[in-house]
């Protein structure tokens, strides 16, 4: 196993004894509310805490599971579906290994933080100069100092509490933006529209990237009102992915195929 993978492993397991197992706060009931509004009843489970074993293992003592009841007292049932707000630490390897370029001299802003996956692996799988964490949550954001402090990634890392449509200056100096699952779940229909118009006004740098899960083009689908306040072919261009690739047995090219790549036009 890699230095970088126990590392994460470790961070992963800090992070488990300060949340619950679903990993969502009270303050996220509107998340919790839209997950349970799926057509195929869904659980949070974040997949930068869980990898598979830790599933299995949780699902053997009890404490989740993988399927749900099709009807009430018979043996009918179906698999649930699982949604994360995190990168697993296979999916961050793929990212800053396979995703990204060089990122020597580099800054790289995450939008919607959370538990700060992407910023831990960014220091561990990259040469980012700057990685900078925007979260919403006080919470979250206390949780991603804890981790950065005690693993001593001060010298890279800096994690901001705030709304990320203050954070102008910010956006317009990124090299590198991230953003996994960030808006649907969390914020109302016209909240993530004010928000894209945000990201929209802001990333505009040439030849910046953006990584989103899910696409950009998915993201707007599901938002109507917002196509055609931003024009995403004038913005974007989509860079292809080789998704095929092998990081060991725990390779799972499905988890990788939702990552999307762009270039700013």
């Amino acid at each position: 196993m890699d230095n970088e993978k126990v590392v994460l492993q470790s961070i992963a397991e800090d992070l488990r004894t300060c949340l619950p197992v679903e990993a969502m706060l009270p303050s996220e009931s509107l998340a919790i509310e839209k997950a349970q509004q799926d057509s195929k009843p869904t659980v949070h489970v974040d997949a930068f805490l869980y990898d598979e074993e830790a599933v299995d293992l949780l699902c053997e003592e009890g404490k989740m599971s993988r399927d749900y009841c099709l009807l009430c007292g018979s043996h009918r049932t179906a698999p649930l579906g699982f949604i994360s707000h995190s990168f697993s630490a296979l999916e961050l390897r793929f990212l800053f290994q396979n995703v990204l370029p060089d990122l020597s001299g580099k800054m790289l802003v995450d939008v919607g933080s959370r538990l700060g996956a992407v910023l831990y692996g960014g220091c561990l799988y990259s040469s980012a100069a700057q990685l900078v964490g925007v979260e919403i949550s006080a919470e979250f954001a206390n949780l991603q100092r804890m981790v950065v402090e005690k693993y001593g990634f001060t010298d890279r890392v800096q994690v901001i509490h705030a709304d990320i449509c203050t954070q102008a200056s910010l956006l317009q100096n990124a090299d590198v933006i991230v953003m996994n699952n960030v808006f649907e779940y969390f914020l109302e229909s016209t909240e993530q529209m004010r928000a894209w118009h945000c990201i929209g006004q802001n990333v505009r740098k040439k030849g910046a990237l953006l990584v989103t899960v899910p696409s950009v083009q998915e993201a707007f689908s599901a938002l109507q009102g917002m196509n055609g306040v931003i024009d995403i072919n004038q913005w974007l261009e989509e860079v292809p992915l080789d998704y095929d690739v092998y990081l060991g047995k725990d390779t799972d090219p499905e988890s990788f195929k939702q990552i999307h790549l762009y270039k700013v036009l």
